[in-house]
């Protein structure tokens, strides 16, 4: 057992080692645009397979935007002509888009299929993607604009939280979004690198999407995967707290399991694709090594650090259950370290929410007593994405799984 601790041990250094490393062979970058743009010809997808319960709110935020917006170039992507969701695009005046090819169910597919149709005819000059669960702020285009206009191939809005207050289980699902935005984005945002595209209510250039010819990111977490290819082609990317949309986040425990599983295994999926082509092409004169430093290594310091605590736990464990069955008075001692460690982890993660809620301050959608559930619920949340991320690499059939969206309004 003292083999297994050293070995605990020597994996939590090489991950700290490693986080220390990347900090300071990333600190400069220099990924910002060549030119600035011209033309707001824009076009709205949003993906919306049966969601009538939810579309109606999404029109009426993206009809009553500051800057007006012509309802036509509004593409909702559905499956059915008898689904609801067509009838409510009518009354909006949005563009229906009806899928063919059923038989590829993940949003980057829909997503596919609808751009190809659209350039047939059209040619926009950004394209922003929505999901039928998001609400816009009425000046969320208004203050994305200036953005596109200084020449930003890929741009995120600030991702806030439609239902945070319905149970604590949302409130820490939009907590995770949050630790991704503000702090990891917005500190990429300062080193110019690019940030992490999480969800939705992002736009692409529509250069981009000429060249491309459709939307290539059909994985099971597509968003990082139109990060992976955003960092391996140099685009420039950007995190703009100014621009506000709504997210409705799953409500039940359950599904955020199978949402994190399908997350995690997205996540590997994309690195077995994209990692060896960004690291063999950081060179000496490049403007986005520091990105492609920071994408190539990706999670694993994390990993190494888990693999270190979990080793050490498992140690403990069969230690203390050792020392108790043949009576040994120093299971006590060890199980008392058991759970200071426990501890420990426990106030880390607390304090790691704490901030993130004293960061995101008065923007974030929850209600005081929310803020105070959550500060609590968290670290236990956090440190079940173990099991989850365990069974994404056993399982080798991961799918999308529908989550069920009701709110049409931000409580």
């Amino acid at each position: 057992m003292i083999t297994i601790r050293i070995i605990s041990a020597l994996f939590i250094l090489t991950g700290l080692i490693m986080m220390f490393t990347c900090f300071f062979l990333t600190r400069k970058n220099n990924n910002l645009p060549k030119k600035s743009l011209a033309g707001h010809n824009f076009c709205f997808l949003i993906p919306a397979r049966y969601e009538s319960s939810v579309i109606e709110g999404l029109l009426i935020s993206i009809k009553n935007q500051s800057v007006e917006v012509n309802m036509s170039d509004v593409y909702v992507i559905v499956e059915s002509l008898k689904d609801e969701t067509v009838n409510i695009c009518k009354k909006y005046n949005a563009t229906v888009f009806l899928r063919k090819k059923l038989n590829l169910q993940r949003k980057g597919y829909a997503l596919d299929e609808a751009i190809k149709y659209i350039l047939n005819t059209k040619s926009y000059d950004a394209y922003f993607i929505f999901d039928a669960d998001n609400i816009l702020d009425k000046n969320y285009l208004k203050n994305m604009i200036p953005v596109f206009d200084k020449g930003y191939d890929l741009a995120s809005g600030y991702r806030n939280c439609k239902n945070g207050n319905e149970s604590v289980v949302a409130a820490s699902s939009a907590l995770t979004f949050s630790l991704v935005n503000t702090v990891f984005n917005s500190i990429k945002n300062k080193k110019t690198k690019n940030i992490t595209f999480s969800g939705t209510g992002f736009y692409i250039r529509g250069e981009i999407i000429d060249e491309l010819k459709g939307y290539p990111f059909n994985s099971l977490t597509e968003d990082y995967e139109l990060s992976s290819f955003a960092t391996l082609n140099n685009l420039t990317t950007y995190y703009n707290t100014k621009s506000v949309f709504y997210d409705e986040q799953p409500v039940k425990y359950k599904d955020t399991i199978n949402q994190r599983i399908r997350w995690i295994k997205g996540y590997f999926d994309v690195r077995k694709k994209y990692s060896k082509k960004i690291i063999k092409s950081i060179s000496k004169d490049g403007n986005n090594n520091g990105s492609k430093i920071d994408e190539g290594l990706g999670i694993i310091p994390y990993i190494f650090i888990i693999i270190g605590i979990v080793l050490w736990y498992l140690s403990l464990t069969v230690l203390t259950i050792y020392n108790f069955v043949f009576s040994n008075g120093l299971w006590r001692n060890l199980f008392l370290e058991f759970l200071i460690l426990s501890l420990i982890i426990y106030l880390a993660l607390f304090i790691m929410s704490l901030v993130i809620v004293i960061l995101e301050g008065k923007k974030i959608n929850l209600t005081t007593k929310s803020k105070i559930k959550v500060l609590f619920y968290n670290p236990v949340f956090m440190i079940s994405y173990i099991p989850c991320a365990i069974k994404a690499l056993v399982k080798k059939d991961v799918k999308w799984v529908r989550v069920e969206h009701s709110k049409t309004n931000i409580n």
